[in-house]
């Protein structure tokens, strides 16, 4: 053998050296990754044989199933999905009320309940805004008005793998700061006029002093002339009331003049008399059912029989 053929065989073993290194780091490489493949798709089958997931919440509804001049009742309806396979217990509500930035009310109802595995539930928040405290506080607030609100809610919830987590939900709209409407007696008109049964109709006018319409239902009212009580009656139909607007309504009334002793009677055939009304009104509103209270002392109204022209009521 030549010296010229000792560099080759050199080189060849050099070779097959470097080859089966290089074969062992890709067998290395290999494994590993396909260790890293095995973990992910084990850890892919796990977490989907769980299921675990994060539960989601949302604001569904804001109801008032009470309203009157002092207080609004308020219900927040939040829906809770829980995607897990077991239950999760809801720690924690906090919740605030405001309009315009400022707060309205604000309160925590802690240890709220659990939602169920793989369910949803409805959990109802109550809340109540006393409008005394509102007013107090904020000066520009005023009775008849509507005011914007923001309801802001946070859920705290304790998830396995997640741990505890913080659910935060808003809700805006309005809500209003109800004011008692203004009422009047204008006139009493006689049907039928006798000391045994007198049948009238009573003629009254109420302006609506809220920034919302009225739709006035019913009406429960008494009746004093002087100061003896003529009694009330129901209202023979509904009617709407613009907001800042007035409607004027017919109410029917019988009694008996004899009831009261002569003292009513001639108060009657003198053809006016001073009176008072006390009662409450029920109507609806665009936020709900209210009932309002109605009332007036010491006014003056008109007797009128049935056949009287009305173009006499200037000279009463």
């Amino acid at each position: 053998m030549s010296t010229s053929e000792k560099p080759e065989v050199v080189d060849r073993d050099v070779k097959d050296k470097d080859r089966k290194e290089d074969d062992k780091e890709e067998g290395k490489g290999g494994f590993i990754e396909k260790v890293k493949d095995f973990i992910h798709d084990i850890g892919e089958k796990i977490e989907e044989a769980i299921g675990f997931g994060k539960p989601t919440a949302d604001v569904t509804g804001v109801h008032i199933p009470s309203i009157n001049l002092q207080k609004a009742d308020i219900v927040v309806d939040v829906l809770i999905k829980n995607p897990n396979p077991i239950p999760i217990p809801l720690i924690d509500i906090n919740y605030l009320i405001e309009s315009d930035g400022r707060k309205l009310v604000s309160g925590l109802i802690p240890d709220a309940g659990t939602i169920h595995a793989h369910g949803e539930e409805t959990v109802k928040i109550p809340v109540t805004l006393i409008y005394d405290d509102i007013k107090n506080t904020y000066d520009d607030i005023k009775p008849g008005s509507i005011i914007p609100y923001r309801v802001k809610v946070d859920l705290i919830v304790d998830v396995p793998v997640f741990g505890r987590l913080t659910l935060p939900l808003e809700k805006t709209g309005e809500i209003p700061i109800p004011y008692k409407p203004d009422v009047d007696l204008e006139k009493i008109r006689f049907q039928r006029f006798s000391f045994e049964e007198t049948v009238a109709v009573l003629h009254l006018k109420l302006e609506n002093l809220n920034d919302f319409d009225l739709g006035l239902n019913a009406l429960d009212y008494e009746v004093w002339l002087g100061d003896v009580s003529i009694g009330g009656s129901e209202l023979a139909k509904s009617t709407k009331i613009e907001k800042k607007g007035i409607s004027n309504i017919e109410v029917p009334i019988t009694f008996r003049p004899k009831d009261f002793g002569s003292a009513l009677w001639d108060m009657i055939r003198g053809r006016g008399t001073g009176y008072s009304l006390k009662g409450n009104i029920n109507v609806d509103t665009p936020f709900g059912e209210m009932k309002l209270p109605i009332s007036k002392e010491g006014g003056t109204t008109r007797l009128k029989k049935e056949d009287d022209d009305d173009d006499d009521d200037d000279e009463e």
